[in-house]
C-alpha cells in the first residue's frame, strides 16, 4: 500500500510539473506560436498572437499580445496590441463565455461575414480601438474608440447582440457618410429597438446632442436633438440630401433645435439659420402632427433661381392643415408678407393676405412653361382672400415679346391662382395699374387693369394705356372652359396707327395718327398657350379720314386696299 501511495504521489507531481512547464511555455513565444496553430488548424478560425501572459496578482486574467483573429481566408476581424480575457466559474460550464474581454490598441471590424464570433462575455471592453462595420444597416467607422457594451452575445446579424447596454465614447465617428468628432453615445438595445439615451458629438465644426430611439419597424423617434453652429457643405441636391429621412418607415421629431447654422449644397444654401420644430412625423412621403410648430429665420437662402434675404417663417401643424402664421422675406430688392393656410383637405393653400413691396423682378426665361406645368400633388390650389402690390418692378426678357411695368401698383380679392393643379385666373377679382409699361419697344405711361373671374368667364372690364400720343382702351373675355374662346374690343384715340404693328397685328398701308377699331375672336390653343387664333376686324381712320379695314381670319390677317369713303366721325 506504501507502493501505490507513494507511486501515485510520483504520478501527481510529475503531471505537476508538466502542468508548470506547460504553464511557462505557452507564455513563450514558441508556446503561443503552438496555440496559434493548432486554434487554426482544428477551427473555422485564424488565430496568432505573439506572447500570453499571466499574473498570480491577477489570477482571472490572461493577456495576449499582438493578437490577430479571423475566419478562415476572411480579412483579420480583429488586430489589437493585447487582448485582456477575464475568466470565471462560468468557464467550467460554457468554456467561450468570457467574464470580461478588454481590446486595446487596434482594430475591430464587423460585418456579415464575421458573425456571428464563437465566444461571448459578461461585458466587452474596448479602449482606444478603431471600429468597422461596412456593408451593414449603419456604415460605421470610428477611431479612438473607448467603452463597453454589458452583455456582449454577438449573433448573425447582430454584432452587439439583441440585448446590451452601450456606452462609447470616439475621437472620430463616420456614420453613412456623416462625419463627427469627440463622440459621446450612451444607451441601450432591446432586439430591434434601439434607444439612445445620450448622443453628443462635433460635427461640421459645430456641435450636435440630443436622445433618440429605434422602433422595431425601423422608424426613428427624436425626443430632442439640437445642432449648433453648424457648418455643412454637401454634393447633394435638397431632395437627395433629406433622401436618409424621408426613406425611413417613419421619422417623428419631438423636438429640434437649430442655431446659427450653415448649409450648402450644389442649388441650395441657406446661412445664419436659426430653426426651432416640434411635434412632426414624417411618414410614407406625408407628414403628421397633433399640435406641432415651426419657427425659422435665416440670413439668407436660396434653391435654385429663388433667393431669400432675411425670411422669417412660423406656423404650426395640425391634423386639419398648415397655419401659416407669419412669412416674411426681402426677395429681389423688394419685400414680401403674407398668412394663410395649408388645407390637407383638397390640399388647398388659402393665403389670408399677401403683400408685395418695391420688387424688382425679372421673370425667368421658363415662366410660360412654368405657368403651364402641373402643380405638385399636395398643391391642389392657391387662393388669395386679399392681395396688395405697392412700387414694383416686373420684367420679362423673352426676346420675342419683351416687357417690363414699373411702379407697379394693385389690390385683390379672393383672387383664386392655381385650380386643380393649374396655374390660371379662376375666380376673384383683381385690379392692376403702373406708372409706365414697355410692351415689344413699344412705351406707355398709366399702364391699368381690371378683371373679375368666375367659373365660366374672365371678365376683363379696364384695361388701357396712355401712348406717345392719345389713349389705348380695351375690353374683353376669356373662357374658363375649352377650346378657352376669347373676345377683344379696343379702341384707340389719337394714337400712332402702327402701334398695333410692335405686338403682332399686321403693318397699315397708312400712316400717321388716329383712331382704332378693333374687335376680334379666337380661341387659345393647347401648344400655344399664349397665342390664340384670332378672327376679326380692325378698323382704323387717319387724321385725313382715310380709312382702312383689315379682316383676320384663322390668325392670318388680309389687308383691303384702302378706300375713300363720306366723312365718318371718329370713333
Amino acid at each position: 500500500m506504501k507502493f501505490i501511495g507513494k507511486l501515485l504521489v510520483y504520478i501527481l507531481v510529475a503531471i505537476l510539473i508538466v502542468i508548470i512547464a506547460l504553464y511557462f511555455l505557452v507564455q513563450t513565444r514558441w508556446g503561443a506560436a503552438q496555440v496559434s496553430s493548432w486554434i487554426t488548424v482544428n477551427t473555422d478560425y485564424e488565430l496568432n498572437f505573439d506572447l500570453m501572459d499571466h499574473r498570480f496578482s491577477s489570477p482571472t486574467h490572461i493577456l495576449l499580445k499582438n493578437v490577430t483573429f479571423g475566419r478562415d481566408g476572411k480579412p483579420a476581424t480583429l488586430v489589437a496590441k493585447t487582448v485582456d480575457i477575464g475568466l470565471s466559474s462560468r468557464q467550467v460550464t460554457d468554456p467561450l463565455h468570457m467574464d470580461t474581454i478588454t481590446l486595446s490598441d487596434g482594430t475591430l471590424n464587423l460585418s456579415p461575414q464575421t458573425a456571428p464570433l464563437p465566444f461571448q462575455a459578461d461585458r466587452l471592453q474596448l479602449n482606444n480601438m478603431a471600429f468597422n462595420s461596412p456593408n451593414m444597416e449603419w456604415d460605421l467607422s470610428a477611431q479612438k474608440v473607448t467603452g463597453g457594451v454589458n452583455p456582449w452575445q454577438p449573433e448573425a446579424g447582430n454584432v452587439l447582440g439583441k440585448k446590451a447596454q452601450i456606452q462609447i465614447s470616439a475621437g472620430s465617428l463616420t456614420l453613412n457618410g456623416v462625419e463627427t468628432s469627440n463622440v459621446l453615445i450612451q444607451g441601450e438595445l432591446n432586439g430591434k429597438e434601439v434607444v439612445l439615451s445620450t448622443i453628443g458629438a462635433d460635427m461640421a465644426r459645430g456641435s450636435l446632442t440630443g436622445t433618440a430611439r429605434r422602433n422595431a419597424d425601423g422608424g426613428w423617434v427624436v425626443d430632442n436633438l439640437r445642432l449648433n453652429e453648424i457648418r455643412l457643405q454637401s454634393d447633394k441636391a435638397l431632395a437627395d440630401f433629406f433622401t436618409p429621412i424621408t426613406t425611413l418607415p417613419s421619422f417623428k421629431i419631438g423636438r429640434l433645435e437649430v442655431t446659427d447654422a450653415r448649409l450648402q449644397g450644389p442649388d441650395w444654401a441657406v446661412t445664419d439659420l436659426d430653426l426651432s420644430l416640434r411635434n412632426l412625423t414624417l411618414r410614407n412621403g406625408d407628414w403628421q402632427s397633433d399640435d406641432g410648430r415651426l419657427s425659422m429665420n435665416a440670413s439668407e437662402f436660396i434653391y435654385g433661381s429663388l433667393h431669400l434675404f432675411d425670411p422669417i417663417l412660423n406656423a404650426e401643424f395640425s391634423p386639419q392643415g398648415v397655419a401659416l402664421r407669419q412669412f416674411t422675406s426681402r426677395w429681389e430688392g423688394g419685400m414680401i408678407r403674407t398668412s394663410g393656410n395649408w388645407l390637407r383637405n383638397g390640399k388647398a393653400l388659402v393665403l389670408d393676405d399677401v403683400a408685395i413691396a418695391g420688387l424688382e423682378y425679372t421673370l425667368p426665361q421658363n415662366w410660360k412653361n412654368q405657368w403651364m406645368a402641373e402643380l405638385p400633388t399636395w398643391l391642389n390650389s392657391v387662393t388669395l382672400k386679399k392681395f396688395g402690390l405697392s412700387r414694383n418692378l416686373v420684367i420679362d426678357v423673352d426676346p420675342a415679346f419683351p416687357w417690363q411695368i414699373t411702379a407697379l401698383d394693385g389690390y385683390g380679392a379672393n383672387l383664386q391662382l392655381a385650380k386643380d393643379r393649374q396655374w390660371g385666373v379662376w375666380s376673384g377679382s383683381a385690379t392692376l395699374n403702373g406708372a409706365a409699361a414697355t410692351f415689344n419697344r413699344v412705351d406707355v405711361r398709366r399702364p391699368s387693369l381690371a378683371l373679375n373671374a368666375n367659373a365660366s368667364t374672365v371678365n376683363i372690364s379696364e384695361l388701357s394705356a396712355f401712348t406717345e400720343r392719345g389713349i389705348l382702351e380695351a375690353t374683353g373675355t376669356v373662357s374658363q372652359l375649352p377650346p378657352r374662346q376669347t373676345t377683344i374690343s379696343l379702341n384707340g384715340r389719337g394714337v400712332p396707327l402702327n402701334v398695333l404693328q410692335q405686338w403682332g397685328w399686321p403693318a397699315l398701308p397708312v400712316t400717321g395718327d388716329g383712331n382704332i377699331q378693333l374687335t376680334a375672336s379666337g380661341s387659345v390653343q393647347a401648344n400655344a398657350p399664349l397665342k390664340p387664333t384670332v378672327n376679326g376686324k380692325l378698323r382704323a381712320i387717319n387724321m385725313d379720314k382715310q380709312q382702312v379695314v383689315q379682316t383676320m381670319t384663322g390668325g392670318v390677317v388680309s389687308t383691303a386696299p384702302a378706300v375713300s369713303p363720306s366723312p365718318q366721325p371718329s370713333p
